[in-house]
């Protein structure tokens, strides 16, 4: 086997949550182009969507479920749901998520709940039914989406800072654990990228210089700068690697 073999993904079948747009679109595609089919989850997903139709076009079979990420009945009902059409599921990418912004001292109780529930109690879950398959299969693949303030505490977005701080701690308490089952458990922490979630952000001229003015790169990511880390972490190339989160950030974090 060649190095470029061990990316390979042929046969094999990846979840993947938050995948309408923007990063998870971006993961979801690449893990196509190396020849994995794809299921595909979002809270507002229907059938013949964008990613759908740009993964069926590579001749990747997709398949569509829609899932309220904040109601964590809908939660386990889709892990359920989701193994029983697709047995095996040999990859899955927690990408689904949420930011609301309010300063601490006026972030309310419904604010810090919803962001949670579905940026650390879903994943949680989630990753509790699929991993478990996994760890008795004796093999998977799960990769969880960090971000910046998985290291850093953030500005006006307490609820989300605590959401991701918890999801790089769950990452090596996970494959603490399963690393010896043959399941590898990591995570991709992003750095200042162009989706929705920063539309705020790009949008306040002061805040974007200042973004800008301290990545080393000079420009805010894309969703394509995640295909390479996604399928690396989803290949055979990756073994080794337990409860590791790789920054993709334009090396913001070495400043």
């Amino acid at each position: 086997m060649t190095v470029l073999n061990k990316f390979d993904l042929s046969g094999k079948t990846a979840l993947v949550t938050g995948v309408k747009r923007g990063i998870g679109r971006g993961m979801a595609e690449a893990l196509a182009e190396a020849g994995a089919d794809v299921i595909g989850v979002s809270a507002s997903l229907e059938t013949g969507s964008d990613v759908q139709k740009s993964i069926e076009a590579l001749g990747r079979k997709f398949t569509p479920y829609k899932c309220d990420f904040s109601d964590r009945v809908a939660v386990k009902n889709f892990a359920s749901e989701v193994q029983s059409d697709n047995p095996q599921i040999d990859i899955l990418i927690n990408n689904a998520g949420t930011i609301l912004r309010k300063p601490a001292a006026e972030h309310p109780d419904e604010m810090w709940d919803k962001v949670i529930e579905v940026n650390l109690n879903a994943q949680f879950i989630l990753t509790r039914e699929i991993g478990s398959k996994m760890v008795k299969r004796g093999a998977g693949k799960i990769i969880f989406t960090a971000s910046l303030l998985t290291f850093q505490g953030g500005i006006t977005v307490p609820g989300y800072a605590a959401s991701k701080g918890g999801i790089g701690q769950l990452t090596m308490a996970f494959a603490n654990e399963w690393a010896a089952h043959g399941v590898n458990v990591n995570a991709i922490a992003p750095g200042y990228i162009n989706t929705d979630n920063t539309e705020a952000l790009r949008n306040d001229p002061e805040r974007s210089a200042a973004i800008l003015g301290r990545i080393p790169a000079g420009r805010w990511g894309l969703p394509e700068d995640f295909k390479g880390p996604a399928v690396f972490l989803a290949s055979d190339a990756s073994t080794y690697m337990h409860g590791h989160t790789m920054l993709v950030d334009g090396g913001w974090m070495g400043r």
